[in-house]
């Protein structure tokens, strides 16, 4: 039986969640701004949501935690991509063919016929005379080692076929010490094939000045990506105050880490670790530290003096109260920092995305969207959060939201 695919996990996950909640389509539906029909696409299979906010709402009113929650942001970012990826086609096997008497099959009319083309002679060394030298290796032409001449020796000047019509130079017998030379070069160079970091001429410098990164290994780093490329990744985010697990799985949270880094530095948010990228990285300028959960609780009840439990909630939910939280959306927009101000609203509000992620801007931005209307419109993901704050409870994104921003739980 063949494996389930991304979305196919993905909806398993969503038809647990639903099955737990013992709420049907439409309730649950009305509840998380979505209509039932959708939501039973998504949950049989059918369909993948193109904005994650979707997900993210049907999932807080089915009760999800916030391992859940992490949990399915990673299987939808995976089946999502594995919807943008192309069909495999494979290529139908080639037929042998038996070639009529006379004619070689699939022979190209250019290339001549190799039977009618004899071979050329074998050399026959000379009676005494040492074998003849082995065709180019890897490594070069080898030439038999032999023994120095001795006195009354005559030195062979035998030449092969091959060699008709060259100069005859008489054959130097080779050191000893040449053969060893020879060898010591070829473990040089098998070791390093075997590493797969092999410096060839012309690199600026060799892999261990540069660091893994720089290696053909690790060309390229993205998402879905498990390798050693992305442990060496994450260990260098981690060293620039980057919260995340060090697993070599390049996952959601790996992504989220990766473009506030980007973002930080200065370059675009390519969602890919480019050249640019690894010569950040290992520069080790960029800091990514910011505020705790609990200094930034503390600053929305200080700004939203006229719903402080709910704007903790409404944050909470959006982004764990994460500064450098990020959220992207397939058609290319994101979400930034503590209130997860989308593109559009940070144009309005003159702001960019390295503003964002000041969580003092970012939360004084997000009280001038809620002076609009003096309400949480902004947030419709969170209203089951905004809801609960209104009925005096603690919502779970709030109360978790220092654990889920921790280094100890976000996934790969």
């Amino acid at each position: 039986m063949p494996a389930p695919s991304q979305t196919e996990k993905f909806a398993a996950f969503l038809r647990m969640l639903k099955d737990r909640s013992g709420r049907g389509y439409d309730r649950l539906g009305k509840e998380a701004g979505v209509s039932g029909s959708s939501l039973h696409r998504y949950c049989s299979g059918l369909g993948v949501p193109t904005d994650y906010r979707v997900v993210h709402s049907f999932a807080k009113v089915c009760g999800a935690s916030s391992e859940e929650l992490r949990e399915l942001h990673r299987l939808w970012a995976l089946a999502d991509t594995d919807r943008n990826v192309p069909p495999v086609t494979t290529a139908p096997a080639e037929a042998t063919v038996t070639a009529p008497p006379g004619e070689t099959a699939g022979k190209d009319p250019a290339t001549p016929d190799a039977a009618a083309t004899p071979p050329a002679p074998a050399a026959v060394p000379a009676p005494g005379a040492p074998p003849a030298p082995e065709p180019d290796g890897p490594l070069g032409p080898l030439v038999p080692v032999q023994a120095a001449p001795g006195p009354g020796d005559t030195v062979s000047t035998d030449i092969t076929p091959v060699d008709a019509g060259k100069p005859r130079r008489p054959r130097v017998p080779e050191k000893p010490s040449s053969r060893f030379a020879v060898l010591a070069a070829a473990v040089v160079v098998v070791t390093g094939l075997v590493a797969g970091f092999v410096w060839m001429p012309g690199d600026p410098s060799p892999p261990a000045e540069q660091g893994l990164l720089y290696s053909s290994a690790c060309r390229t780093v993205s998402m879905g990506q498990h390798d050693e490329c992305v442990r060496e990744v994450q260990e260098l985010l981690k060293r620039s105050g980057g919260e995340l697990a060090v697993d070599g799985d390049f996952g959601p949270e790996t992504l989220r880490r990766l473009t506030a880094f980007q973002v930080l530095a200065g370059m675009p948010a390519s969602n890919v670790v480019d050249e640019a990228t690894k010569k950040a990285l290992y520069a080790h300028k960029v800091r990514m530290t910011t505020w705790s959960p609990d200094k930034v609780t503390k600053r929305i009840r200080e700004v939203f003096t006229e719903d402080p439990r709910t704007a903790v909630a409404i944050a909470g939910c959006a982004s764990f109260l994460d500064p450098l939280y990020v959220l992207p959306n397939t058609n290319g927009s994101r979400n930034w920092g503590v209130f997860q101000i989308s593109d559009i609203r940070l144009r309005e509000l003159g702001g960019t995305p390295r503003r964002a992620f000041d969580p003092e801007w970012n939360i004084q931005a997000a009280h001038r969207l809620w002076r609009v209307r003096h309400d949480f419109h902004d947030w419709p993901s969170c209203e089951a959060a905004r809801k609960d704050a209104e009925d005096g409870k603690d919502t779970k994104g709030a109360k978790d939201s220092g654990n889920s921003a921790s280094p100890a739980a976000p996934e790969g």
